[in-house]
């Protein structure tokens, strides 16, 4: 349904995307992540129309989006990181100005209907869309990409806004939208990816560095595998962390060690990586036990998508000298927090609107603020 051939974008020497290919299919969720700066945005941008790629092939249910690019983008709902809403239209007006804009040949009302009940939304359809909270813009414009039930979906941080609970009705949506659309979501929410795709792609450099299923990509990196002991020291003071963290890390078949957080007074959590050859538990118990250590809990785990994301894209290398070895990296991932709502959002998000049905009357006026609305 998307095809991807040996896509290149060059600015000037640099090369922002250099030759990737990849194919998604109806029914699948692709993931599709990369760091600042990795070609990411640009690769989403060819795949959408915004910009011309410098050499290669996009093919968009079978149709190529540079040679035909109006018939191409008909076949593309896009959700971009920041809506493109019309703040002083009501949602309903705006949404039929999107339906006009797409010529959309379903009929208006039936259709309109089905996506705002889709994406929850038939409550504030009189509402004007600056008075609603963030939540429920970010839903607005989930709602405008499934106008015209376009085949493929590309989605932008698409629960961006929402809380818990919201956050699980949209994953919940994709997943039902992945069954009959190809679904492209691009998110910094790595255990959104990883509970709603299929699939994942990393994008490094401008080069594809990884794609399949994170146990797939997990396997194909590394055999390392990951515990955490919970271990409480003599003392009870910082002295102990230290001690055991160096201890732990001359255990032979140890790559790297990590004290985390202070569970209770001199009690912490660490976070150890193995060379997945050696099995370092009785290892680990005797030495505690000669040093009079404590342990708590030991529990083994795989890596997660955080740590596989980690060591493609910042080269992380867990089997350096583990005693010049700093703290481990952290990225900024936002772990499904579903960003509180502003203040003034949340203060307007269910008060009545006593200016919908004026505002309506702007809708015609205001649709013709820009032509390019859609995709």
């Amino acid at each position: 349904m998307v095809e991807v051939k040996n896509l290149s974008k060059n600015y000037g020497d640099k090369h922002a995307v250099n030759n990737i290919s990849f194919k998604v299919e109806k029914g699948e969720i692709l993931g599709f992540l990369g760091p600042n700066g990795a070609g990411k945005s640009t690769t989403m941008n060819m795949l959408t129309g915004y910009i011309s790629s410098t050499s290669g092939q996009i093919l968009i249910n079978g149709v190529d989006i540079l040679e035909e690019p109006k018939k191409a983008k008909q076949y593309i709902g896009y959700l971009p990181e920041i809506p493109p809403l019309y703040t002083d239209m009501t949602v309903d007006a705006y949404l039929n100005f999107m339906y006009d804009l797409k010529k959309c040949k379903l009929p208006r009302k039936a259709h309109l209907n089905d996506v705002c009940t889709l994406c929850k939304i038939s409550d504030v359809r009189k509402r004007v869309i600056k008075n609603l909270s963030k939540g429920y813009r970010q839903r607005v414009g989930l709602a405008q990409a499934l106008i015209n039930n376009p085949p493929v979906l590309i989605l932008d941080e698409p629960t961006v806004g929402l809380d818990p609970n919201q956050i699980i009705e949209i994953r919940t949506l994709i997943k039902k939208l992945g069954k009959r659309h190809t679904v492209i979501l691009s998110s910094h929410i790595l255990p959104e990816i990883q509970a709603v795709c299929d699939r994942i792609i990393i994008i490094n450099k401008g080069v594809v560095a990884a794609d399949g299923t994170a146990d797939e990509i997990a396997k194909s990196i590394t055999n390392e595998h990951k515990m955490t002991l919970r271990i409480e020291g003599p003392t009870h003071t910082a002295a102990d962390k230290a001690e055991i963290t160096e201890a732990l890390r001359k255990i032979d078949g140890v790559k790297y060690v990590r004290a985390d957080m202070e569970r209770e007074k001199g009690i912490y959590d660490y976070d150890v990586e193995t060379d997945g050859k050696t099995d370092v538990r009785r290892r680990i118990n005797a030495l505690c036990s000669e040093n009079g250590w404590n342990i708590l809990m030991l529990q083994l785990s795989d890596l997660t998508l955080e740590d596989i994301f980690l060591k493609i894209t910042m080269g992380e290398n867990l089997g350096a000298d583990a005693s010049a070895q700093p703290e481990k990296p952290r990225i900024n991932i936002v772990i499904d927090n579903g960003d509180a709502p502003d203040a003034d959002d949340e203060t307007d998000s269910d008060a009545p609107d006593a200016e919908s049905a004026a505002d309506e009357d702007t809708s015609a006026e205001n649709a013709e603020k820009n032509n390019g609305g859609d995709e």
